[in-house]
């Protein structure tokens, strides 16, 4: 007698903003707080979920203005904001600490209890608006 294994069943998520709804953490409260400081950093950069999986069917919040700024993810111990053209932003307050080796990426690891240098990621974003806005892109 042979047995078919059945797939596990799966918890649908209702939305994109379901996993900070079902399973708040501090990682979920710094990625809120890092959305403030985008959306006051540039009122009009718009945010979408990207790279939905089944693993984080949320997705991942990602900000544009002229192509994308930056995007938030929650790691097992850290929070992890990356901006894709990273390497091309004067980092004045020396927060990139992550992803330095590549070419264009450059990201901030905040762990838990870390404080958010505020005025640092609004300068960076700011930096990365006009070098999106720019004619002369990287």
């Amino acid at each position: 007698m042979t047995t078919t294994a059945r797939p596990k069943p799966r918890r649908l998520l209702k939305s994109a903003g379901a996993r900070a709804e079902e399973v708040p953490d501090w990682r979920d409260a710094k990625i809120a707080e890092l959305r403030r400081l985008i959306q006051v950093a540039d009122p009009d950069a718009v945010e979408e979920q990207k790279w939905k999986k089944p693993s984080n069917p949320a997705g991942v919040p990602v900000w544009y203005h002229h192509g994308i700024l930056c995007h938030a993810v929650a790691l097992k111990n850290r929070v992890r904001l990356t901006f894709l053209k990273g390497a091309y932003l004067e980092d004045k307050r020396g927060l990139f600490n992550a992803c330095r080796e590549g070419n264009a990426m450059r990201a901030i690891d905040i762990s838990e209890g870390e404080a958010i240098d505020a005025a640092g990621i609004q300068s960076l974003v700011r930096a990365a608006v006009a070098l999106n806005s720019s004619s002369g892109r990287p």
